[in-house]
Protein backbone atom coordinates (compact mmCIF):
# COMPACT_ATOMS: atom_id res chain seq x y z
CA UNK A 1 0.00 0.00 0.00
CA UNK A 2 1.16 3.40 -0.66
CA UNK A 3 -0.13 7.01 0.55
CA UNK A 4 0.33 10.05 -0.72
CA UNK A 5 3.46 11.80 0.85
CA UNK A 6 1.22 14.38 3.09
CA UNK A 7 -0.94 11.45 4.28
CA UNK A 8 -1.08 10.51 8.13
CA UNK A 9 1.17 7.37 8.53
CA UNK A 10 -0.78 4.14 9.03
CA UNK A 11 -1.37 2.85 11.92
CA UNK A 12 0.82 -0.31 12.03
CA UNK A 13 3.85 1.81 11.04
CA UNK A 14 3.15 3.67 14.42
CA UNK A 15 3.35 0.94 16.42
CA UNK A 16 6.50 0.93 18.34
CA UNK A 17 8.99 -1.02 18.06
CA UNK A 18 7.09 -2.94 15.76
CA UNK A 19 3.98 -5.14 15.39
CA UNK A 20 5.96 -7.99 16.07
CA UNK A 21 6.23 -6.27 19.29
CA UNK A 22 3.04 -5.64 19.59
CA UNK A 23 2.06 -9.70 18.85
CA UNK A 24 4.31 -10.30 21.56
CA UNK A 25 2.65 -8.42 24.15
CA UNK A 26 -0.58 -9.72 23.38
CA UNK A 27 0.20 -12.99 23.51
CA UNK A 28 2.36 -12.61 26.97
CA UNK A 29 -0.90 -11.06 28.30
CA UNK A 30 -3.00 -13.27 26.86
CA UNK A 31 -1.31 -16.35 28.54
CA UNK A 32 -0.87 -14.69 31.70
CA UNK A 33 -5.08 -14.06 31.75
CA UNK A 34 -4.90 -18.20 30.94
CA UNK A 35 -2.88 -18.27 33.90
CA UNK A 36 -5.19 -16.76 36.21
CA UNK A 37 -8.29 -18.40 34.81
CA UNK A 38 -6.38 -21.82 35.41
CA UNK A 39 -5.07 -21.27 38.47
CA UNK A 40 -7.56 -22.64 40.75
CA UNK A 41 -6.77 -26.00 38.84
CA UNK A 42 -3.46 -26.18 40.17
CA UNK A 43 -1.99 -25.83 36.62
CA UNK A 44 1.62 -23.79 35.70
CA UNK A 45 1.83 -22.41 32.10
CA UNK A 46 3.93 -25.33 30.93
CA UNK A 47 1.64 -28.13 32.38
CA UNK A 48 -1.80 -26.55 31.05
CA UNK A 49 0.24 -26.17 27.59
CA UNK A 50 1.24 -29.31 26.98
CA UNK A 51 -1.88 -30.54 28.35
CA UNK A 52 -3.75 -28.42 25.87
CA UNK A 53 -1.26 -29.01 22.97
CA UNK A 54 -1.03 -32.97 24.04
CA UNK A 55 -4.77 -32.52 23.42
CA UNK A 56 -4.55 -30.55 20.01
CA UNK A 57 -1.80 -33.42 18.64
CA UNK A 58 -3.87 -36.39 19.79
CA UNK A 59 -3.02 -39.13 22.23
CA UNK A 60 -0.56 -41.33 21.24
CA UNK A 61 1.66 -39.00 19.58
CA UNK A 62 5.42 -39.55 20.32
CA UNK A 63 7.00 -37.14 22.86
CA UNK A 64 9.31 -35.59 20.06
CA UNK A 65 5.97 -34.91 18.16
CA UNK A 66 4.46 -33.05 21.05
CA UNK A 67 7.93 -31.42 21.24
CA UNK A 68 8.17 -30.11 18.29
CA UNK A 69 4.70 -29.01 18.36
CA UNK A 70 5.39 -26.82 20.83
CA UNK A 71 8.23 -25.66 19.50
CA UNK A 72 10.72 -26.57 22.63
CA UNK A 73 13.63 -28.79 23.79
CA UNK A 74 13.20 -32.00 25.08
CA UNK A 75 14.77 -31.85 28.30
CA UNK A 76 12.30 -29.15 28.88
CA UNK A 77 9.14 -31.31 28.06
CA UNK A 78 10.76 -34.24 29.65
CA UNK A 79 10.39 -32.72 32.86
CA UNK A 80 6.80 -31.30 32.85
CA UNK A 81 5.89 -34.29 31.11
CA UNK A 82 7.07 -36.28 34.64
CA UNK A 83 5.76 -34.08 36.73
CA UNK A 84 2.08 -34.57 34.68
CA UNK A 85 3.01 -38.27 34.90
CA UNK A 86 3.33 -38.05 38.99
CA UNK A 87 -0.14 -35.95 39.22
CA UNK A 88 -1.43 -39.00 37.05
CA UNK A 89 -3.13 -36.56 33.90
CA UNK A 90 -1.25 -38.81 31.69
CA UNK A 91 0.73 -41.55 30.81
CA UNK A 92 4.01 -42.56 29.44
CA UNK A 93 3.35 -46.17 26.91
CA UNK A 94 6.11 -47.37 24.71
CA UNK A 95 5.39 -47.49 21.26
CA UNK A 96 4.52 -51.09 19.54
CA UNK A 97 6.54 -50.48 16.49
CA UNK A 98 9.46 -49.20 18.08
CA UNK A 99 10.07 -49.67 21.83
CA UNK A 100 12.47 -47.27 22.22
CA UNK A 101 9.79 -44.48 21.66
CA UNK A 102 7.41 -43.58 24.21
CA UNK A 103 3.72 -42.21 23.50
CA UNK A 104 1.34 -39.98 25.45
CA UNK A 105 -1.68 -40.95 26.36
CA UNK A 106 -4.02 -38.66 29.41
CA UNK A 107 -5.43 -40.67 32.12
CA UNK A 108 -8.99 -40.37 33.16
CA UNK A 109 -8.68 -37.89 35.46
CA UNK A 110 -6.26 -36.16 32.70
CA UNK A 111 -9.11 -36.29 30.41
CA UNK A 112 -10.87 -33.91 32.92
CA UNK A 113 -8.69 -31.79 33.21
CA UNK A 114 -8.35 -31.05 29.70
CA UNK A 115 -12.01 -30.49 29.63
CA UNK A 116 -12.02 -28.17 32.54
CA UNK A 117 -9.09 -26.33 31.18
CA UNK A 118 -11.05 -26.06 28.14
CA UNK A 119 -13.78 -24.65 29.81
CA UNK A 120 -11.84 -21.83 31.19
CA UNK A 121 -9.77 -21.25 28.47
CA UNK A 122 -12.96 -20.60 26.45
CA UNK A 123 -13.73 -17.81 28.90
CA UNK A 124 -10.81 -16.24 28.73
CA UNK A 125 -11.12 -16.57 24.73
CA UNK A 126 -14.82 -14.78 24.44
CA UNK A 127 -13.62 -12.18 27.30
CA UNK A 128 -10.33 -11.20 24.88
CA UNK A 129 -12.93 -10.83 21.75
CA UNK A 130 -15.43 -8.67 23.54
CA UNK A 131 -16.23 -6.23 21.24
CA UNK A 132 -14.64 -8.18 18.15
CA UNK A 133 -16.98 -9.25 14.84
CA UNK A 134 -16.61 -12.81 13.76
CA UNK A 135 -15.39 -11.08 10.43
CA UNK A 136 -12.95 -9.13 12.69
CA UNK A 137 -11.67 -12.31 13.95
CA UNK A 138 -11.32 -14.08 10.71
CA UNK A 139 -9.51 -11.38 9.32
CA UNK A 140 -6.72 -11.06 11.56
CA UNK A 141 -6.69 -14.86 11.61
CA UNK A 142 -6.29 -14.94 7.86
CA UNK A 143 -3.14 -12.07 8.31
CA UNK A 144 -1.75 -14.37 11.43
CA UNK A 145 -1.42 -16.78 9.13
CA UNK A 146 -0.54 -15.37 6.20
CA UNK A 147 2.61 -13.88 8.28
CA UNK A 148 3.48 -17.31 9.51
CA UNK A 149 3.46 -18.48 6.48
CA UNK A 150 6.15 -15.83 5.10
CA UNK A 151 7.90 -15.77 8.52
CA UNK A 152 8.34 -19.73 7.99
CA UNK A 153 9.19 -19.08 4.53
CA UNK A 154 11.96 -16.54 5.15
CA UNK A 155 13.45 -18.15 7.87
CA UNK A 156 13.64 -21.59 5.61
CA UNK A 157 15.45 -19.16 2.77
CA UNK A 158 17.81 -18.16 5.22
CA UNK A 159 18.46 -21.50 6.41
CA UNK A 160 19.44 -23.00 2.82
CA UNK A 161 21.52 -19.54 2.17
CA UNK A 162 23.71 -20.90 4.94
Amino acid sequence: MTKPPSAAPFLHETLKPSMGAALGRVHRLWRGAINHAVGELGMTEARWAVMMHLDKVGEGCTQQALATELAIEMPSLTRTLNQLESQQLIERRRDTADRRVHCLWFTTQGREQVRLLAVHIAKVREDIYQGLSDQQLDAFAEVLLTMESNVRSLLATKEVAQ
